[in-house]
C-alpha cells in the first residue's frame, strides 16, 4: 500500500481515536490503527478495543491500494511534530511501513493487516437521526452519575430505552450509582422506529466517544440498535459500540413521587453551588458529608472533618417549615449542579431518611436524586 494524505486530516483522525486504542492490552494489535485504501481516491482509518470501534473516511491519493497497520501513538506523535501539508505513507516487506512528510523520513515496524479484528456494520439496522445538541445534553446530564466499571459491572452504563406517554414517544437516560441518580428524556422524530426492547445499557467509554462525536459540528447524528451493538453515523464516521450485558435495576421503584414530598424549596444554584465547593475543601475520600440544615428563611451548610477543622456557611431561603436536618455528599451537588442549565433548583423531600429529588424549569425533562448519608 502506498498513499499521499493530507497531514491535518489524517491527524484529525488518529488523535480522535487515541481514547480508544489499547495503550496496554495483551493483543498489541490493538494498539494500532488500521490504514485500508477504499477506492481510487479514499482511504479509511479504523481502530478498534473490541468494546468501540470507529471508522473514518478520508480523500487521499492512492497510489497502490492495500492496508497497513501502524502503532497509533507513534503515528499521531509523528504527525503533530510534522509541519508539512502532506504526509507520504508506504508499506514495506516484512511488515515495515515507511513514513516521510518531504524532510523526516520514518520507518516503522507494524504488524500484518489481515490479523486485525474485522469492523462489520450490522445489516438492516434501523437508526433515527438526533440533533448533536440533543445527544450532548442527555449524555452530559447522566455519564457523571454512571459508576466506575470495577465497582459495578450491573450499573456501569447508561440504561436507554424508549418511553411511550398518551401519544407520544421518549428516548430516556438512566444512569446511577447506588447513591445517586439522573434522568433525562427527550422527544424527537423517528423515535419509534428504533429497536431496542426492553432497553439497553451504553458503556459510559462508548458514551464518551458519542459525545465527542456530536461535538464535532451541529450536524445531527443517526443512531441505531442491533442485537449487542450501538451504531452511530454522522458524516464520514461510524462508531460501533458493544452493549453492556447486564439488567439495569428497576430505577422507577426508589424514585419518590413528588406528590409525596413534603418540603419542596427553590434556590440560586450559584449560591448553593459556590456553598458546597467551600465545603468541599476540608474534605478527603473518608469525611465527604455535608450537613443541611433547615429553619426559618435560612439553610445552614456544614462539613467537618476531625483533623482539618470545620466549615460552615448559611443561605438565605424561603423556608417556614418546622427544623430540617439531613446529610448528603457534597461532591455529588457539585457534579450536578455543573451540568443544570437552570439558575433556580427546585429541592423536593420526604424526609431526612429519603432522597432528594432535584429538577429546575430551563433542564426539561431531566431529574436528579441523591440518597442522604449519615453524617
Amino acid at each position: 500500500m502506498e498513499i499521499k494524505i493530507n497531514k491535518e486530516d489524517l491527524l484529525k483522525s488518529v488523535a480522535r481515536v487515541q481514547s480508544i486504542i489499547e495503550k496496554r492490552s495483551n493483543m498489541p494489535i490493538l494498539q494500532t490503527v488500521l490504514i485500508s485504501s477504499q477506492n481510487d481516491s479514499k482511504i479509511s482509518v479504523s481502530a478498534t478495543d473490541l468494546e468501540i470501534s470507529f471508522q473514518q473516511t478520508l480523500p487521499a491519493q492512492i497510489l497502490q491500494p492495500g492496508s497497513l497497520t501502524i502503532s497509533g501513538r507513534k503515528l499521531f506523535e509523528i504527525l503533530k511534530e510534522s509541519n508539512n501539508s502532506a504526509i507520504h505513507l508506504k508499506a514495506k516487506e516484512n511488515n515495515w511501513v515507511h513514513i516521510t512528510d518531504g524532510k523526516a523520513k520514518f520507518n516503522l515496524a507494524c504488524l500484518p493487516a489481515e490479523e486485525y479484528p474485522l469492523i462489520v456494520e450490522p445489516e438492516d439496522i434501523v437508526t433515527c437521526e438526533i440533533e448533536s445538541s440533543v445527544i450532548k445534553e442527555m449524555i452530559g446530564k447522566t455519564i457523571f452519575s454512571v459508576t466506575l466499571e470495577e465497582a459495578g459491572f450491573k450499573l456501569s452504563g447508561v440504561f436507554t430505552e424508549k418511553v411511550v406517554k398518551g401519544d407520544d414517544t421518549f428516548l430516556r437516560m438512566v444512569s446511577t450509582d447506588g447513591h445517586r441518580l439522573s434522568l433525562i428524556e427527550k422527544k424527537f422524530k423517528g423515535i419509534e422506529k428504533l429497536v431496542m426492547e426492553g432497553g439497553v445499557m451504553i458503556p459510559k467509554k462508548g458514551l464518551a466517544e458519542l459525545m465527542k462525536l456530536a461535538a464535532m459540528d451541529e450536524n445531527p447524528i443517526k443512531i441505531g440498535f442491533r442485537k449487542n451493538h450501538c451504531v452511530a453515523k454522522k458524516e464520514n464516521i461510524i462508531i460501533l459500540i458493544r452493549l453492556v450485558d447486564s439488567k439495569f435495576p428497576d430505577y422507577n421503584a426508589v424514585i419518590p413521587k413528588k406528590e409525596h414530598t413534603k418540603i419542596n424549596l427553590k434556590i440560586n444554584k450559584n449560591l448553593f453551588l459556590n456553598g458546597m465547593k467551600k465545603m468541599v475543601i476540608l474534605s478527603d475520600d473518608s469525611y465527604r458529608g455535608v450537613k443541611i440544615s433547615l429553619e426559618k428563611n435560612n439553610m445552614e451548610l456544614v462539613s467537618i472533618h476531625p483533623e482539618l477543622g470545620d466549615v460552615q456557611e448559611n443561605i438565605e431561603i424561603e423556608y417556614n417549615q418546622e427544623r430540617f436536618e439531613s446529610g448528603f455528599n457534597a461532591r455529588y451537588f457539585i457534579d450536578l449542579f455543573q451540568v443544570m442549565d437552570s439558575e433556580e433548583i427546585c429541592f423536593d423531600l420526604i424526609d431526612a431518611s429519603n432522597p432528594c429529588l432535584i429538577t429546575g424549569e430551563d433542564d426539561a425533562g431531566f431529574m436528579a436524586m441523591i440518597m442522604p448519608m449519615r453524617i
